[in-house]
């Protein structure tokens, strides 16, 4: 009776898996980033990302769906000239150049709002792996190792093609070496995704 039991459930769920409407794919694209802060300059510099997502249809009409994603992300940003009077006993160098590079993972839910529109949001989590040595080589590591935003944005799908276009919000402060500056990322993200 266990056996019985056992194989229907089994069965009952391959099933479901089989109908599920499942799609893996990559995508690359360009970051318009800024780094928040009385530090850093007021201005967004170019930057990339790449990587790959997968989409799971959670309705059969397929107007609701959660599409996880993971990117290699790279962020720039420019130091003001404040940042040397705020962190003077911290850093001495006129280098002025940083850059971040991130492995985030996106976790999005995916609204069909008319014909190939999506909307989206959701969080995002990313992991520092990397970042510039020009300003830090005396200053040791001044950035979090961690950051936390929220990301809005749309997509429009022809195909198998993606278009997106979203913007990202970082909820952390992610300056690490004290609190008299509180630093946080934005970007503007344009990209082209592939579904397989």
């Amino acid at each position: 009776m266990k056996t019985k039991l056992a194989i229907m459930a089994i069965a009952l769920l391959s099933m479901q898996a089989a109908s599920a409407q499942f799609r893996l794919g990559a995508k690359a694209g360009a970051n318009l980033v800024k780094v928040a802060g009385k530090s850093f300059k007021d201005e967004f510099r170019y930057g990339y990302h790449l990587g790959g997502f997968a989409e799971i249809g959670l309705t059969k009409d397929k107007k609701l769906s959660i599409q996880p994603e993971v990117l290699f992300n790279q962020y720039a940003t420019t130091l003001d000239s404040n940042f040397k009077s705020v962190y003077e006993n911290v850093i001495n160098s006129n280098q002025s150049r940083v850059k971040l590079n991130y492995l985030s993972i996106p976790i999005l839910v995916n609204y069909k709002l008319v014909g190939p529109i999506y909307l989206q949001a959701g969080p995002a989590f990313s992991i520092l792996m990397d970042q510039s040595r020009t300003f830090l080589q005396n200053g040791g590591d001044a950035f979090k190792k961690g950051d936390f935003a929220m990301i809005g944005g749309a997509q429009i799908r022809l195909a198998k093609l993606y278009l997106n276009g979203r913007y990202v919000i970082g909820l952390a402060n992610i300056n690490d070496i004290d609190n008299k500056d509180k630093w946080q990322s934005q970007a503007i993200q344009l990209s082209l995704g592939l579904s397989l």
